[in-house]
C-alpha cells in the first residue's frame, strides 16, 4: 500500500457560508460512515471564505473508494458553495488515480513524488 496525502483548497462562494457549513457537515458524516481507508479528512476555514482540507489515504484505492462514496456530495458543494477548487497530492498514485484525478481535476491537480526526507 502506499499512503497519500492530499492538501484541497477552494473558497466560499459570498453569502454561502451558512450552507457551506451545513453542507460539509453532510459530507464529514458520509466519510465517517461509508470510507474505509481515510486516514484523514480535516477541514480548516480562514476569514470566512478561505478553506484548506488535510486528507490522507491509506492507498489509491481508498481515495478512489472516497471520491465514489461522496461524488454527489461533492457536486453540490461546488455547483452551490465553493469556487476555485484546487488538489495538491503527495505520494505515488496508482494509474487508475492519476488518470482519474487528471479526468476530474483538469489542470487543477498537481502531483509531488517524495524526494527526500526523514522517511528515507
Amino acid at each position: 500500500m502506499n499512503r497519500l496525502d492530499v492538501i484541497a483548497r477552494m473558497q466560499v462562494r459570498n453569502g454561502k457560508l451558512d450552507g457551506f457549513k451545513k453542507h460539509v457537515a453532510e459530507i464529514i458524516r458520509q466519510v465517517k460512515e461509508k470510507d474505509t481507508g481515510t486516514l484523514r479528512y480535516d477541514w480548516f476555514l480562514s476569514n470566512d471564505t478561505d478553506v484548506e482540507i488535510l486528507e490522507a489515504y491509506v492507498s489509491s484505492d481508498a481515495w478512489i473508494e472516497h471520491r465514489k462514496n461522496i461524488g454527489e456530495a461533492l457536486d453540490v458543494l461546488f455547483s452551490e458553495y465553493a469556487d476555485n477548487h484546487n488538489v495538491l497530492v503527495f505520494g505515488e498514485p496508482s494509474p487508475e488515480l492519476f488518470e482519474m484525478g487528471n479526468r476530474l481535476m483538469a489542470g487543477r491537480i498537481k502531483w509531488f513524488s517524495f524526494l527526500n526526507g526523514l522517511k528515507s
